[in-house]
């Protein structure tokens, strides 16, 4: 049965009235079809440009609003204005190389590339901004000049329409070991391509990969002959994640507990994949994983990611919670977790996580601005970002090319959210800038770009899949 606000906006009457308008997303792998316009801010945008064409896509200059390339418009009440001049045909893509931004009339050059293409991007477009992290800018004026940049991102995700999204890169330039176009590649394909429809107003920063690390971008399936492991697969969102991995290609390993047996198992079943019951706070949980991996695909095999997607939520107001529903919940979505990597990052371990594999952890936005009746719920996700922080930052995971991230899901159309009541759950699906809910697949393709061999450079990132949700930061 289709939601109130779906039923409102097929009205033939709805626009007229102003109610909002929800965009069909542009999904999966498919990059825009009009042109990529590349605007520079203080420098050539070298970096930039190589890992664009390492994409393979159509790239042009962009288009600058100055005075001398301004036109003048009538509105529909015959007053006349001056506009920018528009593009000859709608572009599927801005992006914009401000690395070199270091003064205030750098921010006006950004201002005048985004304004063409605020009304010049097709449909589910994309505006992505390049720049360098704040405190390495140098001078206190570049500092404030690359942080006004992120302001600048969330502002213009909130202004698009019709499913175009923003989002902010940071890169290294100024350290002994800088991006390179083939460590960037892989996230700017990301946030082109369908498969960000529902990330916007992020801030990824991507590092570089050692030599050796970072394999081929853009392969269709990634994952062909790798093994990973999705845990709370059963259904919903690890249902999603499941599938998206065995479409790229991998051996997935599906995990949940013992009474979701059936569901697991259907799972498993239709990608082809392994299912594994297991309650995941077993203090042998990590090992009995391992075994199986060792078992199913022989004693040299490893994992090269593991999604820690099992959790629950056990609400109340903190005045009510006591200490077995506070618990469970911490047990569940963090506590366990953090035993797994434990056992699973031994090398000697037959079964365990491969050099150069991934950890994936499942935050939420809850765990970013907390949740009323949430505060177990909250503690337990802001504990996994805080160890994707501090795993990524880890020499030892560095040398073996291991990666560390984790996603925040806002609003994601499950089975569980269909039972919330009906006033919650349209207000949480409209709070955010596309206007809409998410689907699975939204936090599983976010995932599974994480979780790429040729996304080596990119490690202790929390990425927001929430549609630019007005709740947090």
């Amino acid at each position: 049965m289709a939601d109130l606000m779906t039923m409102l906006t097929t009205n033939p009457l709805a626009k007229q009235l102003g109610v909002p308008q929800a965009a069909r997303l542009r999904r999966g792998r498919e990059l825009p079809k009009g042109a990529v316009a590349l605007g520079t801010v203080g420098g050539a945008p070298r970096l930039t440009r190589e890992s664009l064409e390492l994409l393979g896509v159509q790239v042009q200059d962009a288009l600058v609003d100055t005075p001398a390339t301004r036109v003048t418009e009538t509105t529909e009440d015959g007053r006349t204005r001056e506009v920018p001049a528009p593009y000859e045909a709608k572009i599927g893509a801005l992006v914009v190389d401000a690395t070199s931004a270091t003064s205030i009339a750098d921010l006006e050059t950004v201002r005048g590339l985004l304004r063409p293409a605020m009304k010049g991007l097709e449909p589910s477009g994309r505006v992505i901004v390049v720049g360098v992290e704040p405190e390495s800018a140098g001078a206190p004026t570049a500092v404030a000049v690359q942080q006004a940049l992120e302001g600048i991102v969330r502002s213009v995700g909130k202004e698009l329409r019709a499913g175009a999204t923003a989002n902010l890169v940071r890169v290294d330039l100024l350290t002994d070991t800088p991006t390179t176009a083939t460590d960037l590649a892989s996230t700017l394909g990301f946030f082109l391509e369908g498969r960000s429809a529902y990330v916007s107003g992020q801030v990824v920063h991507v590092g570089h990969a050692a030599e050796g690390r970072v394999a081929e971008v853009g392969a269709a399936r990634p994952f062909e002959g790798q093994i990973v492991v999705v845990t709370g697969a059963g259904r919903g969102i690890g249902a999603g994640i499941a599938e998206v991995f065995a479409r790229d290609g991998a051996m997935v390993v599906a995990v949940d507990v013992p009474a979701g047996g059936q569901g697991l198992a259907a799972v498993a079943n239709k990608i082809g994949g392994t299912a594994l019951q297991l309650d995941i706070t077993s203090p042998d949980a990590g090992r009995r994983i391992a075994a199986h991996v060792a078992q199913r695909f022989g004693d040299s095999a490893r994992i090269h990611t593991i999604v820690h997607n099992a959790g629950i939520t056990r609400d109340k107001l903190l005045a009510n919670t006591d200490e077995d529903r506070w618990g469970s919940v911490l047990e569940v979505n963090l506590a366990a977790q953090i035993r797994m990597n434990e056992i699973l990052l031994d090398p000697a371990l037959p079964g365990g996580l491969d050099d150069g594999g991934r950890i994936i952890g499942v935050a939420s936005t809850s765990g970013i601005a907390g949740n009323r009746g949430q505060t177990n719920y909250a503690a337990s996700k802001a504990g996994v970002i805080g160890l994707v922080w501090a795993m990524g930052a880890d020499p030892r995971l560095a040398g073996r090319g291991i990666t560390v991230n984790a996603v925040a899901p806002g609003f994601i159309e499950t089975e569980m959210t269909a039972k919330m009541p009906m006033g919650t759950r349209e207000v949480a699906r409209r709070i955010n800038s596309l206007q809409q809910g998410g689907k699975p697949v939204d936090v599983a393709e976010t995932i599974a770009w994480l979780s790429e061999p040729a996304s080596a450079a990119v490690t202790g990132q929390v990425v927001r899949v929430c549609g630019q949700s007005q709740i947090g930061a």
